[in-house]
């Protein structure tokens, strides 16, 4: 993939005589006008008290991700001064990320350096330094033109605590996430033709390899030996034959055991229940899931974390042909459950039910499967929240929790009693959609569910939503393939070092 990352480093210096094409400071409502944030002091002695009054006067409320670029007219060694809007005079991370992603973003074409005087303790260095690399993420490698705006390629954070542990460790962990969230980006916004899923597969295994994991790929004649129904029916209909690629992140150390499955449909047409136009542009995007616990494992090996992590990613693609899967089949899940295919679109599932009895073979503490899986739940939370569902104990409340903490929206979602009716089948053991519309997510879950191990703890996370931003930027968060739940998944992993789940 063709993308480079800004550098980022740490800096013991006044943010006056900070030598940067950009110098960003941090300006929150106060009483009818604004406050500056702390780190930015000396910055304002330069402008003689008034340059929170310079920036109320260019129109700055200092709401959430607002940015105003003021000229520095020397009283600064940085040309331009950029106030980011954080919204609150105590900003949560969450907010600290967004601002410096939006402060980022705006740079664009402007500065090739800039400085952040906001804070500088470890929690503001890194929720900056994760906001600034994740806004900086630009995808470049289709277009033909040289001449487009270039990103800032140099990121100072300035702060007194240079030396500090903690500090350095946030901003090495802030590195290592957006790295990961940023492959993920890349490869959903990979054309489909260029990444199907032996390339899938291929740069999957390279990077488990160039991270020292233990990677095993699976190829269609693996995948028929070992009675992988659910991927080779879905995968049947395409020129392009299917993939299971396993990474695994094994230290010495590990007390726990985290399983991740992702869902790598690399285009979905829907097959033989072939979807509307409208309804495949952003297609390509359907292997959110698998990308997501891709990266996910390759940053928590960076981060060196002391807990065995695997990922299982299905690979496929869904296409329309005289040997596609027809609805009425039956496929023989691995390990023997079998499934009638009443709606070929409704792929995801099938392939993810490999998975997860693979999985759980392994014994995990924990299962969790990412995917985008329903427009259903898209309809019940929108475009930026992803579902969460899961076994019945406190898991799914813990990984809202783990998501919020690290700055990922999820809402909890249930599965009723009564939803495992709804896929019976007249022929095999359960069907694979439900007769009527209604709760369509929940329905999803609940077929998933049968294939998790007796006793293993589960959550799903459908991220149909957020997985791809169709609309304008706004944060850290660009146009197209965003990474949702690398970081839900990689806070999992820290939890689970730490003992709380």
């Amino acid at each position: 993939m063709s993308r480079t990352s800004p550098s980022i480093s740490l800096r013991k210096a006044t943010a006056s005589s900070a030598k940067v094409d950009a110098l960003v400071v941090g300006v929150a409502p106060a009483d009818g006008g604004l406050t500056l944030l702390a780190g930015a002091e000396d910055v304002d002695a330069t402008f003689g008290g008034k340059l929170t009054q310079t920036l109320t006067t260019l129109g700055a409320k200092g709401k959430a991700e607002e940015v105003t670029l003021v000229p520095s007219g020397g009283a600064v060694t940085a040309p331009v001064i950029v106030a980011v809007g954080l919204g609150d005079a105590e900003p949560s991370p969450e907010a600290l990320r967004r601002a410096a992603g939006a402060a980022v973003r705006r740079l664009t074409g402007k500065a090739g350096s800039a400085a952040f005087a906001i804070g500088g303790d470890a929690t503001s260095v890194g929720a900056l330094a994760e906001g600034a690399l994740l806004g900086a993420y630009t995808y470049e490698r289709y277009r033909s033109n040289g001449d487009r705006p270039k990103p800032v390629a140099t990121i100072t954070l300035l702060t007194e605590q240079t030396r500090d542990k903690d500090v350095k460790a946030a901003l090495t962990r802030a590195e290592a996430v957006a790295r990961a969230v940023n492959l993920s980006r890349d490869w959903v916004n990979a054309a489909p033709s260029d990444f199907y899923p032996a390339v899938f597969a291929d740069e999957a295994k390279a990077e488990g390899k160039r991270a020292g994991l233990q990677v095993e790929v699976l190829d269609h004649k693996a995948l028929k030996a070992g009675g992988y129904g659910g991927i080779l029916g879905v995968g049947q209909g395409s020129e392009r034959p299917p993939r299971l690629v396993k990474l695994s992140y094994q230290p010495a150390r590990a007390k726990k055991h985290l399983a991740f499955v992702g869902k790598g449909i690399t285009f979905d047409t829907g097959g033989i229940s072939l979807k509307p136009n409208e309804g495949m542009v952003t297609m390509k995007s359907d292997m959110g899931g698998a990308a997501a616990v891709l990266a996910a494992v390759l940053a928590v090996a960076e981060l060196k974390l002391p807990v065995a992590v695997t990922a299982w990613a299905p690979m496929a693609e869904n296409m329309p042909s005289g040997s596609a899967q027809r609805p009425s089949d039956v496929l023989t899940i691995y390990g023997g459950k079998t499934v009638e295919v009443l709606n070929t679109d409704a792929e995801g599932r099938l392939i993810l039910a490999d998975a997860l009895v693979r999985a759980s073979e392994d014994k995990p503490d924990v299962i969790v499967d990412v995917a985008t899986l329903t427009g259903a739940c898209m309809v019940a939370l929108g475009s930026r929240v992803f579902g969460i569902m899961g076994s019945e104990d406190e898991f799914p409340q813990q990984v809202q929790q783990i998501a919020k903490q690290v700055g990922e929206d999820g809402w909890p979602l249930p599965i009723p009693e009564g939803t495992r009716e709804r896929l019976e089948s007249k022929v095999a053991d359960l069907a694979n959609v439900a007769s009527g519309r209604w709760g369509g997510a929940l329905v999803a879950a609940s077929f998933l569910q049968e294939f998790v191990g007796d006793g293993i703890r589960w959550a799903h996370l459908d991220i149909a939503g957020p997985s791809f931003n169709e609309s304008a930027p706004w944060g850290y968060t660009p146009a197209g393939g965003t990474g949702s739940s690398v970081r839900t998944l990689v806070g999992l992993a820290e939890a689970a070092v730490a003992g709380d789940l």
